[in-house]
């Protein structure tokens, strides 16, 4: 599947730097364009780079970077640069306001996990996300690195450079992902796409702290606005997060062909990016949602399928930091590890809808009884901090703010029923609890 792809510099990438292993050894890789991965450049990176001298970059970096992951380009790579207002129109930002079924039936995934309110919308948050973090993203359509900068002389970023050459040499040699239907499983491929660049940005930083002249780092003027969704940035970003020690589970184990392996079996699950141990033993199991809809409510029925989502262990650990329930700041937040999400073993979510209102189910499996209890906690102190009242049996209402409505959570063994309704007496509406 060909895509945009695109990445967000952050300093916490550069973390993975101490867990990698050593690369292979390249052979005779190491020369693109006429320069050699340890080429001499004279570039002047005060006043930002020209578009020779982007292009004597481009040539050293896709040297270096073929060199460290052991696979030879087979086509040339171009570079570009379009302005961020360029690029917030190219994803998304001409959004009028108008949800598709299809985009309604998302809203609802992303109110289930607490992230998105009623007030806000899926294509208006990841626009505002990515507008102001994006430096740089490849474009498989027209095999090109595009720069994101209002200066036609860009500062370039080595990190982001090597990233989406990494991205290129995938596309020219690989396979860049599988089309899945359900988040969770969407995320599974980009950690094995995503794990791998940065990977090997790390391998590059390492090289550049070491013995290879590298161009200096741009500082960075890049502020997050007062909308930025740090719940959705969490989500979006544990691709990049636990990808890399993935990808290091495998090279550890069986070289860079183990990593070439997985892109014809990728993993099923962020379980098995944030714990590596249980790919490929420990898959997903179902999670079955009986429709017992009535009074007018229903499942979306107009779409393609699916019309069920699976969100997975890295969006409820997201769920749980982005509502304060989990306290965790800084690089610490992208540590996708804890009790309040370990030990997920499936789950399904359902939305449904009825003449302008909307609700779900949502159903979790987890591996022990004692892991459903620790969710039901953390999930009552979610409730909490939107001030929810008990009204018994199971349910709450909160009856201000971003989430009001009313939920019912219910525990029978190691699976946990969550149910979403404007109102009270809907919840019985629209999934019965017997």
């Amino acid at each position: 599947m060909r895509r945009l792809l695109v990445i967000a510099v952050l300093g916490l990438l550069l973390a993975v730097a101490g867990c990698v292993a050593p690369a292979d050894d390249p052979g005779d890789l190491g020369a693109e364009n006429g320069y050699r991965y340890d080429a001499d450049l004279s570039i002047t990176t005060a006043d930002g780079l020209n578009a020779s001298e982007r292009e004597a970059l481009l040539g050293r970096t896709m040297a270096r970077v073929e060199r460290l992951r052991g696979l030879e380009f087979t086509d040339s790579v171009e570079m570009s640069v379009i302005s961020r207002a360029t690029f917030r129109n190219r994803t998304g930002g001409n959004f009028d306001g108008t949800l598709s079924p299809r985009q309604r039936w998302n809203e609802q995934v992303w109110e289930a996990l607490h992230i998105i309110d009623e007030d806000a919308t899926y294509p208006e948050s990841r626009s505002t996300n990515r507008g102001s973090a994006v430096v740089g993203y490849y474009s498989p359509s027209n095999d090109s690195i595009v720069l994101v900068s209002d200066s036609p002389t860009p500062q370039v970023d080595r990190r982001t450079l090597a990233h989406e050459l990494v991205h290129a040499l995938q596309d020219q040699r690989l396979n860049l992902g599988e089309r899945r239907q359900r988040q969770d499983g969407q995320l599974a491929v980009l950690g094995v796409v995503e794990g791998d660049a940065n990977y090997v940005e790390a391998l590059y930083e390492r090289r550049c702290r070491s013995e290879w002249d590298c161009i200096d780092i741009p500082p960075s003027d890049r502020t997050r606005p007062q909308s930025f969704n740090q719940g959705l940035f969490l989500v979006s970003f544990l691709p990049y997060a636990e990808g890399p020690n993935f990808v290091n589970a495998l090279h550890s184990r069986g070289g860079w062909d183990a990593v070439n392996d997985r892109y014809d079996n990728f993993p099923e699950s962020t379980e098995q990016l944030i714990h590596p141990e249980y790919f490929p033993t420990q898959s997903p199991v179902d999670v079955s949602v009986p429709d017992r809809a009535r009074g007018g409510w229903e499942r979306f029925s107009n779409l393609s399928e699916p019309r069920t989502d699976t969100v997975g262990e890295g969006s409820i650990y997201a769920m749980f930091v982005a509502t304060d329930v989990i306290e965790r700041t800084g690089a610490a937040q992208y540590n996708y590890d804890h009790p309040l999400s370990n030990g997920w073993a499936g789950d399904t979510l359902v939305p449904y809808r009825n003449d302008g209102e909307y609700g779900y189910v949502w159903r979790i499996r987890w591996d022990s009884r004692a892991d459903a209890r620790e969710f039901v906690r953390g999930y009552r102190d979610l409730l909490d901090s939107h001030e929810a009242e008990a009204v018994g049996d199971g349910r709450y209402v909160v009856s201000d703010g971003d989430f009001a409505d009313a939920f019912r959570l219910s525990r029978d063994g190691r699976t946990v029923t969550i149910v979403n309704a404007p109102r009270v007496s809907d919840l019985e509406r629209i999934h019965s609890s017997s």
